[in-house]
């Protein structure tokens, strides 16, 4: 017979057993959901790991010589609907179609001139023109889009000028590039190379440059400058401006403009080089920066870049093709091409490749893995600028940019800023946390120590705004006053302790124990008012200096968003995480030790320095940690205060931009599974992982103060 007391114990036992199964799987539930978000950061960083490959998704035949074509004279994205065109015997040029169904190109439209008329393509920007010369060297450009939408619809000609009649009649070669505001326009004679600049916005306006007939020139629009090679020197001829020139050891043996002409590739003696358009002081110039050796006997044979990302592929006469980072100058990755190609054109994801008979297309697989360690921690010279320099600008105004993903400036910013505020806030917390946990009465520690930890409920969004709203609009004369506080509060502290016993002693026993609750405040408080009316007029009158203009003059940022700010805000959010460890430390350090301490006859300071701090600085050590850690994490006070200037800079009056901020202000508007995307997924990877071993590091050393507090 089961007795009450049995019945009691088993039921018992099946609610012990419930509660933990029920306590278990929330836990396997958190466990569970740490594993699927650390997986999931992984997979989306992931791709930028991976080296670019190539897959063949379509191969197109072109039409042979006894359907009236001749060669390919220039191939849009067949894909998405763009034409290629192609000449014909009728002395014209004939567009073609892909047909997606069947895949064959089919003629859409003809553009037929008179035999006498010279005729070529040109492209700018992944958009086709014609350019037309008649017999008197009358030029006109025309866009293609329109005549492939519509038959009936009038040439749409960009820009149309003349040429020197007897420039035209002697020519060898002729050649015209377009850019967004120039067209140029070569001619090759047997005496000199002529150059005529047409602006497009005022057809009007030309200007006229003349070579020497064994120079090799290679006209910049984008720059407005013509590339010169003769003999062993470069030459830049822009227009309107002083010539530059610069030595070349090796012979020229292959040059090629990017698009928007701010680089140029140059090959020589397996070697190729990056020139890129550099701006010293308003004055724009090309320099050279990185240099990619070339297998020997290879020869670059053409050159095309992503419009979006920094990739860049180059067809060589191996039938080899280099992805390249055309920043860094680091090749990722060599692909051998089954086809032999002649030239090579990038839309997108698919690099199309041009031979006498067939296109090919080609899908580039792991497109984002052309980023680069080096290309996100390390010092690069982008476009425009006057060095190397750490960068991170991920949008532009338009297509074949240089994107600018470095690192540094968000690394230095968490840093800056959570660095500067553990300076202001562990003096703050820490003799908190030894006044409460050392020297105040049981009484005032019952109140004082449950009301400072209640400050950490406050959430981080609200001490953001007030210090936004509150804080930078008077960060001026609150930095100047708190520096005069800092300045004061040790003179008025020794004060304090000379005058406080003496006061003590003359109230009465109950009142004794605790007077520096009541004295202090006031002192600090009073300090304060006085250091915030009249700090900064002495200061300023003193040194005979205005500190706001000097300030924001020196670092290029308004005081109200320099790091400064935004660490007294970090500090104030960060000292209760502080102050709540670092106590239960200070008072968790066994009485009878601190009692032994006293009677070998040292002082309570020394008690305090010898015993109590020794025993608990793991601890002391383990809530800076703590607090650095969520300093380092924190996003909505670092977002509302700063400017989110990404400034790679250590200086204290500077803006910054940290990590968490970055990552709330870019990923909603990043494009999915782009570089942007992936390199975002990145930064939170580290930021995680920085935070994970911090927080780790700081359990560690509580584990620790409770092993060595273990005394019997």
């Amino acid at each position: 017979m089961t007795s009450p007391e049995d019945i009691h114990n088993n039921k018992r036992q099946r609610k012990d057993r419930r509660l933990k199964f029920t306590v278990s799987l929330f836990g396997g539930m958190v466990l569970l959901a740490m594993v699927v978000l650390i997986t999931h950061l992984a997979s989306q960083a992931l791709p930028l790991a991976m080296r670019p490959s190539f897959e063949q998704i379509q191969t197109v035949t072109l039409p042979d010589n006894n359907e009236g074509l001749s060669a390919v004279l220039n191939s849009g994205d067949l894909l998405a609907g763009q034409p290629v065109i192609m000449g014909n015997e009728q002395c014209g040029l004939t567009m073609l179609e892909l047909n997606l169904a069947t895949f064959v190109l089919n003629p859409v439209h003809q553009y037929l001139r008179p035999c006498d008329h010279q005729m070529t393509t040109i492209e700018q920007n992944e958009q086709q023109y014609i350019v037309d010369v008649s017999p008197a060297g009358q030029v006109r450009v025309i866009d293609v889009q329109p005549l492939m939408l519509s038959h009936r619809q009038p040439v749409s000609t960009v820009v149309s000028f003349s040429l020197p009649d007897n420039l035209w009649q002697k020519r060898i070669s002729w050649q015209a590039t377009l850019g967004e505001r120039w067209l140029a326009f070569k001619i090759h004679t047997s005496d000199e190379v002529f150059v005529r600049w047409i602006n497009r916005l005022q057809p009007t306006e030309f200007v006229d440059q003349h070579f020497n007939a064994k120079a090799k020139v290679l006209p910049l629009p984008g720059s407005a400058t013509s590339l010169v090679y003769q003999g062993s020197k470069l030459a830049f001829h822009p227009l309107y401006k002083p010539v530059t020139t610069a030595p070349m050891t090796q012979p020229i043996t292959w040059w090629q403009s990017l698009p928007k002409d701010r680089t140029v590739l140059i090959a020589s003696h397996n070697t190729l080089t990056r020139w890129v358009l550099n701006n010293e002081q308003g004055t724009f110039h090309y320099v050279p920066t990185w240099k990619t050796q070339l297998a020997s006997g290879q020869t670059p044979v053409d050159a095309a870049t992503h419009a979006t990302t920094n990739a860049l592929a180059v067809l060589t006469n191996k039938q080899q093709v280099l992805m390249i980072n055309r920043v860094t100058g680091e090749t990722v990755s060599e692909v051998t091409l089954k086809t032999p190609a002649t030239g090579l054109s990038w839309f997108g994801q698919n690099l199309y490749f041009v031979s006498g008979s067939v296109i090919t297309v080609e899908k580039v697989n792991w497109l984002t893995g052309i980023t680069t360690w080096a290309s996100l921690f390390a010092p690069q010279h982008y476009e425009g600028y006057q060095g190397d320099d750490t960068v991170w600008q991920s949008t532009s105004g338009s297509d074949y940019q240089e994107t600018k993903y470095s690192l540094v400036p968000l690394l230095i910013g968490s840093l800056k800023a959570s660095l500067l505020a553990l300076i202001i806030a562990i003096p703050v917390a820490i003799g908190a946390a030894v006044y409460t946990a050392y020297f105040s009465q049981a009484r005032v520690r019952q109140w004082l120590k449950p009301a400072i930890e209640l400050l950490e409920a406050i959430p981080s969004v609200l001490v953001g705004f007030i210090a936004a709203i509150w804080l930078a609009p008077m960060a001026e004369r609150v930095l100047f006053s708190f520096c005069a506080f800092l300045i004061a509060v040790p003179v008025i502290l020794f004060v304090s302790a000379l005058i406080q016993q003496r006061i003590a002693k003359k109230l009465p026993m109950y009142f004794r124990n605790g007077t520096e609750m009541l004295l202090m405040p006031l002192l600090i408080v009073s300090l304060g008012y006085c250091c915030m009316q009249w700090g900064p007029e002495l200061l300023s009158a003193t040194l005979n200096t205005d500190f706001g203009e000097a300030i924001s003059h020196s670092s290029g940022s308004p005081v109200g968003k320099t790091t400064v700010v935004v660490a007294l805000a970090l500090g104030v959010a960060i000292s209760p995480t502080i102050y709540s460890l670092a106590e239960d430390a200070i008072s968790g350090v066994p009485a009878h030790l601190k009692q032994a301490s006293f009677a070998l006859g040292a002082t309570r300071l020394q008690t305090l320095h010898y015993v109590v701090l020794q025993l608990a600085l793991p601890g002391i050590l383990a809530a800076v940690m703590m607090g650095f850690g969520r300093a380092f994490g924190e996003t909505m006070i670092v977002l509302m205060v700063t400017g989110n200037t990404p400034v790679a800079d250590w200086h204290l009056f500077e803006g910054l931009r940290a990590l968490t901020a970055n990552l709330a202000i870019e990923l909603p508007e990043a494009d999915i599974n782009s570089a942007h995307y992936q390199v975002l997924f990145f930064t939170a990877c580290i930021l995680f992982g920085f935070t994970f071993v911090i927080n780790t590091v700081a359990e560690l050393l509580r584990q620790r103060l409770r092993k060595k507090g273990q005394y019997d």
